[in-house]
Formats: C-alpha cells, structure tokens, sequence
C-alpha cells in the first residue's frame, strides 16, 4: 500500500453516491473539498466521525469546503445511514475499493492485533488546484472533525 503525501496531486475518481448520481473529482476542480474514506456505515467508530462532520457542516460550508464520506457500501446503507443521523453531505460508494486503493486506503492494517486486509481510515483535504493539502491516516474518530476544519482553517 503506498501512501500520498501533502502536495501530491489527489487520485482522480468517479463514484455514485447515496442516490445514484455519479460524483467525478472532474467536477470538484476549483474548489477544496474533504474526502474521508471509512469501513462500514453504522459502525461504532465511522458513526463517530461522521456525526462530527455533521456538526462541524456548518463550518465547513462557511469556508466553501465540501465535503464526502467514501466507504465499500452501497447507495441504499448510505440513504438509510445519512437519515438515521441527519447526515448533510454526501456519502460515495467504492465497492471494488479501486479509488480507496488509490488513495491508501485499503490494504493491510491491524485489527484486534491481526493483521488483515480492509479499509484504512483516513481523509483528504484537496486544494482547488487538486493537490493534497492535510492528510490524516488512521485518525482518532473523536474530535476528527474539529482538528480537520481547524487545519483549513489555520
């Protein structure tokens, strides 16, 4: 598994989300967006995270900053996991992990202390320009969030 680094250019992508409607990294140029790739909707620690960039939404449009949640799960889970917790932002289906594999995040990772193969959590601040600006991998759920618009911010 190779990892970006800031500054690299993001891998390019196209995904359906929650309702069908393809979502191409193409159409996100000129503007910053975060993109956070997760395991499972309605998993303890991905409910966490996604929760906080429900709470934090509001910052994040403030400053022009869209954001997307990836996981391998398909457009019915995230319909249903985006109105179980008000989700306002989109959330992106991968099930070949193909742009989750560009990225870094799918690979080997410890589990319990085993080592298997599965989605990395991690997320992506990418520039106007389409480089990668912040990059967490393998981050704290709690607070995430909050420490992602704060280093937008500054």
């Amino acid at each position: 598994m190779s990892r970006l680094q800031v500054g690299s250019p993001a891998p390019s992508f196209s995904l359906s989300d929650q309702d069908g409607r393809t979502v191409k990294s193409t159409s996100l140029q000129g503007q910053r967006y975060v993109i956070y790739f997760y395991p499972a909707d309605d998993t303890p620690g991905c409910t966490v995270e996604a929760c906080g960039f429900r709470d934090e939404f509001a910052g994040f449009s403030d400053l022009g900053v869209r954001i997307l949640g990836v996981s391998p799960d398909l457009g019915p889970s995230h319909q249903a996991f985006r109105a179980r917790y008000g989700l306002d932002f989109d959330l992106l289906s991968d099930p070949a992990t193909t742009t989750m594999a560009a990225y870094g995040a799918y690979g080997e990772k410890m589990l319990y202390g085993k080592t298997v193969v599965g989605v990395i959590r991690c997320t992506f601040v990418v520039g106007p320009t389409g480089l990668i600006e912040h990059l967490w991998y393998g981050p704290r759920t709690t607070g995430h969030a909050q420490r992602v618009r704060a280093a937008i911010e500054g």
